[in-house]
């Protein structure tokens, strides 16, 4: 928390504005118009939620299919199962590790008009490469939905990530840039969707004086309570993308890190075999990430032999959390029937990859505690 977070909680239960509406609800949609650009946003209950908003935005129905980014977390896949649809996955690409546009306009030529939206991820803050996934869409009128959970702050070319898609999702959750303890919102410049959003969010009770629904509603809209702690947040947002880049620039530096510039199959030949085995993932020109969590892949040939979980189950008994990269989705169980265009590049991220410790709230101390029981890992694994 920054600080300023009580201020406008307690200017909600001083107003008596408790439910899920009130000044807070509006200036927190107000400030993530102002930081991201976009002209309208409603603030809901969850990135999840702002996700299946989305897709009812977009038409989406039982028996139709989703284009789905398949290395990412299960929430962005989860809402279109929710309309009864089924997620067909598209691979990444190596360079930013998330959807490959290659990949999606093939599933797009031989899917045809059974596909209604698009779903893509900017994970761990890094962007996608929304300017061809985007001239792919177009070319086959499939609207895009960006999934910006991770990526809130980051940019292409100094535009905001949030800001891409037909519609933008954010997620406030523990664990994001910010957070509201839970909490998303839905994005876009389309004033109507945002206003039949709103309308969906808070059970689709249509203009009456008693209570009337027309409609299937939801009871997704956010509280004036969590609105206020979002308020806050956004003070330090900033602030925050700034500790966590910062931290992920010590880790490179002080684990003897190279960039990753293998094809997403395998570590390139050409890279440097007396370093520390460290692969970090680099900003593609004019990229700027956020760096929500700092993401390494490791090579057992170069770190004698310690593989990623050798690593991470060593650091736990430490205390220290660490975890695999996010386990594609297409090897979940739930989802392993479904289509997948495949390269294999997100299977051998998840085989190689892990997720240090990033939180914003890491004390110096902290920070070479993590950095010093690496060290000593690779230390032991030579001798």
């Amino acid at each position: 928390m920054g600080g300023q977070e009580i201020d406008f909680v307690q200017e909600a239960f001083d107003t008596n504005w408790i439910a899920p509406l009130g000044a807070n609800v509006n200036g927190f949609e107000q400030d993530l118009q102002n930081y991201t650009g976009r002209k309208h946003a409603a603030v809901v209950t969850s990135g999840t939620a702002a996700i299946h908003l989305g897709l009812i935005l977009c038409g989406v129905q039982p028996g139709d299919e989703v284009i789905c980014q398949s290395f990412t977390f299960a929430a962005t896949a989860n809402p279109i199962k929710y309309q009864g649809a089924e997620p067909v996955f598209i691979d990444s690409e190596p360079e930013t590790w998330n959807m490959d546009p290659e990949l999606l306009e093939k599933a797009l030529r031989e899917r045809g008009d059974k596909v209604k939206a698009i779903v893509v991820v900017h994970l761990y803050g890094m962007p996608a490469k929304m300017e061809r996934i985007l001239e792919v869409a177009s070319k086959y009128g499939v609207p895009v939905i960006e999934d910006s959970a991770e990526a809130l702050g980051s940019s292409i070319n100094g535009r905001k990530c949030g800001t891409f898609g037909k519609m933008s999702v954010l997620s406030f959750n523990g664990n994001k840039i910010i957070t509201t303890s839970g909490g998303g919102a839905l994005l876009s410049d389309d004033e109507e969707l945002i206003q039949k959003a709103r309308f969906l969010a808070t059970q689709a009770r249509d203009d009456a004086p008693h209570y009337q629904h027309s409609e299937l509603g939801y009871n997704y809209r956010m509280s004036n309570i969590v609105a206020g702690i979002g308020r806050g947040q956004m003070k330090v947002l900033d602030d925050r993308v700034e500790a966590r880049r910062s931290l992920h620039q010590q880790y490179f530096e002080s684990l003897n890190g190279a960039w990753y510039n293998g094809d997403g199959t395998s570590f390139s030949q050409d890279d440097d075999r007396d370093g520390s085995g460290f692969y970090f993932l680099n900003e593609p020109d004019g990229y700027y990430s956020n760096r929500w969590l700092t993401t390494i892949l490791v090579n057992p040939e170069q770190t004698g032999g310690l593989s990623r979980e050798d690593i991470r189950v060593s650091l736990e008994k430490k205390n220290i959390e660490s975890r695999p990269l996010w386990k594609p989705m297409h090897l979940q169980p739930y989802y392993k029937d479904n289509v997948m265009y495949s390269n294999g590049v997100s299977e051998f991220l998840f085989e190689h990859g892990l997720c240090l410790p990033s939180g914003s709230n890491l004390t110096d101390e902290e920070k070479i505690f993590v950095i010093e029981n690496v060290k000593k890992l690779l230390k032991g694994s030579a001798m």
